[in-house]
């Protein structure tokens, strides 16, 4: 045996102190366990298995199967250490830790057997505990006042709202009955306006119908002169002939089927029958002598047509190209047949596409006394349309007010603090965010769309804390999976604050809320000496 001597002395203080520490000298006991281990000549283990001398208690050697004669030893494998912890908090170890060479009592109690040093920590750790109390009292307390404060404003601001309800129907009623009133007067101040309109409008489309005939006319008779060149009154068949634009199949030449065709099947027309019969079919096709002539396309313009959607749309195949050039020899042939048969094209097919002309003139100024009924109706739709307003605003502040009322604001009100609000919480990956009875969401950090994690729909805390939680469902649905929702669990704190959020379960997301709307209780002060209890 090595010789230490302030090593060996050391460690008989640090033994006599433990000694000291341990109640009647037995160590490893818990004061509520004292009462079974007093100084006696037999001991009895605590599971009355057995009855075993006083001396085998922590003698090193596990008599007891439930570990009770040795509480300060390692020797039983399922015992335990209580360290007692002087200025600090009490609690158990295992007994397999005893003497293992690290110290896990504060005090070192633990650690008898000398093979370590143990400062006594447990002063040094129980005044850090007592401060940390003390501010952790601190902020309760100051939770409570603005929970106390969240209350008196909940209160007001629902008292108020229960006043303003009163008001706002009271109003809502009597701009209600102004309302239908001035509904009636624009009602009736439209429908004068309307006849009025309704009869310029009439007396305008037959003037203008009258105007546009007239220029029809003169149109006509300047065209029916020009065509008509031997100046006989008449139009012929040959003056039609002259003139190319009438070249229906564009061969070159106007045939005496295609002239008799727009002469609707006459050798001559005078005007009267030219202007009823003819001049809508031709004005617009026919050009004044001089005019530029718009050349009809070209065969092989017709040939660039797009292939018919469902043909073969090859073109490098022999037998293809035969197939084609007998197609078109046919088409030839049929045309011919027509020609034959004295069935030509109609002339309508040649028209040039139509212009607008003078025919959508402008409507004249309506007269004075339209013009006055207008000004009645649109003073009658303006108060109508401001009274319709107010009342639709009155209406949905009421709305709005009577929603407010469908929520569970706690038993004080507190929560109507929360209402309107939206707090957020950032981790790694995602933004989170509560909007206290609306909502509850996540977003990327990089952007993207707004995935629901559920909206309001109850208190979901215990019976005797209904308070203490929320409940978000019908969030998005997972894929393959269920809707998500999201359990909010609200705990004390002086100020209102998203602390984190998890996934539990697939789908199910768990947020801790701080806010003083739950600090309802006035917290006890802190101890001045902890309370020593076994764990």
């Amino acid at each position: 045996m090595r010789d230490y001597p302030q090593f060996y002395l050391f460690g008989l203080f640090v033994g006599l102190m433990a000694s000291v520490e341990s109640r009647d000298g037995v160590r490893g006991i818990s004061p509520n366990q004292e009462p079974f281990y007093r100084q006696a000549k037999d001991f009895r283990c605590l599971d009355g298995s057995q009855i075993i001398p006083y001396d085998r208690v922590n003698d090193d050697y596990c008599d007891c199967g439930d570990s009770s004669d040795e509480p300060g030893t390692s020797a039983c494998p399922n015992g335990s250490f209580h360290c007692t912890n002087a200025g600090y908090k009490s609690y158990v170890i295992p007994s397999s830790r005893v003497n293992d060479g690290i110290c896990d009592c504060c005090d070192g109690a633990d650690e008898y057997s000398h093979r370590v040093t143990c400062g006594n920590l447990c002063v040094e750790l129980g005044q850090q505990m007592r401060e940390e109390a003390v501010k952790q009292h601190q902020l309760l307390l100051e939770g409570h006042k603005v929970y106390g404060e969240y209350c008196v404003r909940g209160q007001q601001a629902i008292t108020e709202k229960q006043a303003r309800l009163v008001d706002l129907e009271k109003e809502r009623d009597g701009i209600e009955a102004k309302r239908a009133a001035l509904e009636a007067v624009k009602n009736e101040a439209e429908k004068s306006e309307k006849e009025a309109k309704d009869v310029h409008r009439q007396q305008w489309e037959a003037q203008k119908a009258k105007l546009m005939e007239e220029k029809k006319k003169v149109t006509a008779l300047e065209a029916f002169k020009e065509l008509d060149t031997d100046q006989n009154d008449l139009v012929s068949i040959q003056e039609i002939q002259s003139h190319a634009e009438f070249d229906i199949d564009s061969n070159g030449e106007v045939s005496l089927d295609e002239a008799k065709e727009y002469l609707e099947e006459h050798d001559e027309i005078d005007f009267d029958d030219f202007l009823a019969k003819v001049w809508d079919n031709i004005n617009q096709i026919y050009r004044k002598p001089g005019s530029e002539r718009v050349e009809p396309p070209e065969a092989k313009e017709e040939l660039t047509t797009p292939t018919p959607e469902g043909s073969d749309g090859g073109g490098d195949d022999d037998d293809d190209e035969g197939e084609g050039s007998d197609e078109g020899e046919g088409n030839e042939d049929e045309e011919d047949d027509d020609k034959e048969d004295g069935q030509i094209p109609r002339h309508d097919d040649n028209k040039k596409e139509v212009k607008p002309e003078d025919h959508d003139l402008p409507m004249p100024d309506y007269d004075e006394p339209t013009k006055r009924l207008i000004e009645v109706a649109d003073a009658a739709r303006s108060e109508f349309n401001s009274a319709d307003s107010k009342y639709r605003s009155v209406e949905n502040e009421i709305s709005e007010i009577k929603k407010l009322f469908e929520f569970d604001l706690g038993p004080n009100k507190e929560f109507f603090a929360l209402k309107g609000q939206c707090f957020d919480f950032t981790d790694r990956e995602y933004v989170y965010s509560l909007c206290p009875f609306e909502r509850a969401s996540q977003r990327s950090k990089h952007g993207g769309s707004e995935t629901s994690l559920g909206t309001w729909g109850l208190w979901s805390g215990p019976s005797d804390s209904k308070y203490s939680a929320m409940k978000y469902e019908r969030g998005q649905n997972c894929w393959n999976g269920p809707d998500r929702s999201a359990n909010v669990v609200l705990q004390c704190g002086m100020s209102n604050e998203l602390l984190s959020v998890s996934e539990p379960n697939r789908c199910e997301y768990r947020f801790v809320f701080n806010t003083p709307a739950v600090c309802s209780q006035q917290p006890e002060p802190p101890q001045p000496h902890f309370i020593h209890e076994d764990l």
